[in-house]
């Protein structure tokens, strides 16, 4: 019923994700906001990966009649995955504001910044780490 190289695929993909978080809080820690920028766009662009591939996925179960209301797991299935996809998105927001308008602090109060990119980079990998929870659990059993 699910598509499990698709979802193996996704895991790897917000794995990428929490690597390029570290690495871009680790850029700001050696004093390389350029490599931060790097690292934390790739962080959103892998966050919009994940995306874009659940969209598949949803569509395909849309188009094969399949919807929360077919049956108790479709239903267990779409909540849990959309609420991961909203805390996934919020995740993406946040990180994009440290890429854009909070870098400022960046010039003014370097280690605030520092801090609530680190801030920022746990709540992405709590995100990750209820997507390795979610994979096996819905995809695996």
């Amino acid at each position: 019923m699910l598509n499990v190289p698709l979802a193996t695929f996704n895991t790897i993909v917000l794995i990428s994700s929490s690597v390029t978080m570290v690495m871009a809080w680790a850029s700001l820690m050696r004093n390389r906001f350029g490599t931060f920028r790097i690292y934390m766009g790739a962080t959103i662009l892998l966050g919009g990966v994940f995306l874009v591939v659940k969209y598949f996925e949803y569509s395909h179960h849309f188009e094969s009649g399949e919807y929360p209301s077919t049956n108790n797991f479709l239903a267990l299935y779409f909540t849990l995955t959309g609420l991961h996809m909203l805390h996934v998105f919020g995740g993406m927001m946040v990180n994009a504001y440290f890429l854009g308008p909070g870098s400022k602090q960046w010039k003014t109060n370097p280690e605030w910044f520092i801090n609530r990119v680190e801030h920022s980079g746990l709540f992405w990998h709590f995100v990750d780490l209820v997507w390795i929870f979610l994979f096996p659990t819905l995809y695996l059993l």
